[in-house]
């Protein structure tokens, strides 16, 4: 009979080794990398068919494999001894188990390593407030979450909670406590984790991600409460950002949470991750940094008028989508081609670039 794990394994450890972002395993497919961008399937090993896909299931942890016989689809990490770290999802395709497993660096990343604006530092260097990282599934949130919360963890002494599904990155304490919890293993819910911060002394908070309005509601409230609340969200600007937490609510609640909103944000970072010329992915990013005209803005619910705010407000270190795409199809970085693909305004784009 087949070793499973020990497949399993190799096929990680080359993951890791060629790092590649992801490894896909579906049936019919050979294992697949998704390799700056693109799929590359690994033709020297067979194509997978159930068999092999439910042994790869059953070489998981048990816990894991239970909660996925009843959910049918579940997430966590998985570590490989010490030499690579995953987020895994496992799933169901026509009956038949798949996976897909996305590596995690082991060690965090600084910003400028990411090549990400130095300006979003500041958000690491205020006490409390509400920073927002958004922007497609697989665009870098989740690094670039880490990434501020570790400079806050390498230059000042707070005690730091993170609610993650699942926890990714992991951190060493440096002048920070750093406490980091995991749903269903340590919680049961992300807005229970929230407010259960509120007991625990906690200086800075990080959301894996906002799903439902009771955790936009205990993010905000815990932003107002004195606490620096960084979270991750899947829109595809500042104005949109917005505009999705405030429709998240009953409509009886929004203008309140508008007003609350107003007063707690402290920015947005919205980034891509775009094939760059020269091969790698090279980050685009729009910054939205709260000053009374934004959070004007925001309590007269104008919000089709952030962006302006932002493409006119470069001497204070706010970035546009379009101004950020524009500057690396000029450096040559990116092509026309992909800065066209995901700009969000095309026809101003052109007119950025000429």
């Amino acid at each position: 009979m087949p070793d499973y794990r020990e497949l399993l394994n190799e096929l990680l450890i080359y993951t890791a080794g060629q790092r590649a972002s992801d490894l896909h395993l579906s049936p019919a497919n050979f294992p697949t990398l998704r390799l700056f961008g693109h799929l590359v399937p690994l033709k020297k090993y067979s194509i997978l068919d159930p068999e092999t896909l439910q042994g790869i299931i059953d070489a998981l942890p048990e816990d894991k494999k239970s909660r996925f016989l009843v959910e049918k689809e579940v997430d966590f990490s998985y570590s490989l001894n010490q030499e690579a770290r995953f987020r895994v999802n496992i799933y169901r395709t026509k009956g038949i188990p798949a996976a897909t497993f996305r590596f995690i660096p082991p060690q965090i990343p600084d910003i400028d390593d990411l090549n990400l604006p130095p300006i979003i530092k500041i958000f690491s260097r205020i006490s409390q407030g509400f920073v927002l990282i958004v922007g497609p599934n697989g665009h870098g949130k989740t690094t670039t979450l880490a990434a501020l919360v570790n400079l806050i963890n390498r230059e000042r002494s707070y005690k730091i909670v993170t609610i993650e599904d699942p926890i990714e990155y992991v951190f060493s304490p440096d002048k920070s406590i750093i406490d980091q919890r995991e749903l269903f293993s340590d919680t049961l819910s992300f807005h229970k984790a929230l407010r259960s911060t509120f007991r625990q002394n906690v200086d800075v908070i990080l959301v894996g991600e906002m799903r439902d309005y009771e955790t936009m509601s205990a993010a905000v409230t815990a932003a107002e409460t004195g606490h620096l609340v960084f979270a991750s969200l899947h829109t595809n600007n500042a104005s949109q950002t917005i505009e999705r937490i405030i429709d998240s609510f009953p409509a009886s609640q929004q203008s309140q949470i508008r007003a609350q909103l107003a007063n707690t944000i402290s920015g947005v970072i919205s980034q891509r991750l775009i094939p760059g010329i020269r091969g790698g992915l090279i980050p685009a990013v729009e910054v939205m940094i709260s000053n009374s005209a934004v959070r004007n803005l925001i309590r007269e619910n104008r919000l089709n008028q952030l962006n302006l705010v932002i493409e006119t407000s470069s001497d204070i270190g706010m970035v546009s989508l379009n101004r950020s795409l524009a500057d690396l199809v000029k450096k040559n970085e990116i092509s026309m081609e992909q800065a066209e693909f995901y700009s969000l305004n095309p026809m101003e784009l052109e007119e950025l670039i000429k």
